[in-house]
């Protein structure tokens, strides 16, 4: 079902894609990747999103830095000592590893960025100001996955977040969220590696199985 166009066949195949194609992606397939994310809900429907497309490549090298240091220095070492997701195995979990340093090496050659933020003004990011801003990512991450191109969601530059927002020409006030690389992908798309359900969820109390799960 990997071609299908069934909402929940997309859902459980948008896998993250880390190794992108440098060809050009059509503005047209771009732009409808941004009209699915300005149709998510967020808060009161104030829409104090908005969404920065960066195609320079010298802008894209200088963001790169900050998200190689990210992983040499805290992401890396995490994943060289952490245990198998659920889900997962280990050969999975190790070539998921190589996918993301494959990507921190090329992350500036993907085409197209998307860098969804918010304006906060005089106001600061809290807690709930992620609700208005990553369903407009998951909504452009499922749009990327129906058009054939592939993305992540990634938010490692963070980690050097003045640094990154320099780089990115973000003027007072404006926060980003993550980037989206986006590109024709090299691999194939298929089943994410996930747990078990009843594993996850819980029932009036924490900790009591759901009884609809079995």
């Amino acid at each position: 079902m990997l071609d299908s166009t069934d909402f929940f066949d997309i859902l459980d195949t948008t896998r993250a894609m880390r190794r992108l194609k440098p060809d050009p992606v059509p503005d047209e397939l771009i732009v409808r990747i941004l009209r699915a994310g300005l149709h998510a809900p967020n808060s009161g429907n104030t829409q104090t999103w908005k969404f920065l497309v960066i195609k320079d490549i010298e802008i894209k090298k200088k963001v790169q830095v900050f998200y190689k240091r990210a992983l040499d220095e805290i992401v890396g070492p995490r994943y060289a000592n952490a245990t198998t997701p659920p889900g997962a195995t280990q050969d999975g979990y190790h070539r998921q590893h190589t996918a993301v340093e494959y990507l921190t090496d090329h992350y500036h050659e993907a085409p197209v960025w998307i860098v969804p933020c918010i304006d906060h003004g005089d106001g600061a990011p809290n807690r709930s100001s992620g609700a208005s801003i990553y369903p407009a990512v998951q909504n452009m991450l499922l749009a990327a996955r129906a058009l054939g191109l592939g993305s992540t969601l990634t938010t490692r530059y963070l980690l050097h977040e003045k640094e990154a927002e320099a780089a990115l020409g973000l003027p007072k006030g404006v926060h980003s969220y993550a980037i989206l690389p986006i590109g024709y992908p090299m691999g194939n798309f298929g089943p994410v590696g996930r747990g078990e359900l009843a594993d996850f969820v819980y029932q009036d109390s924490w900790g009591q199985k759901f009884d609809a799960i079995t």
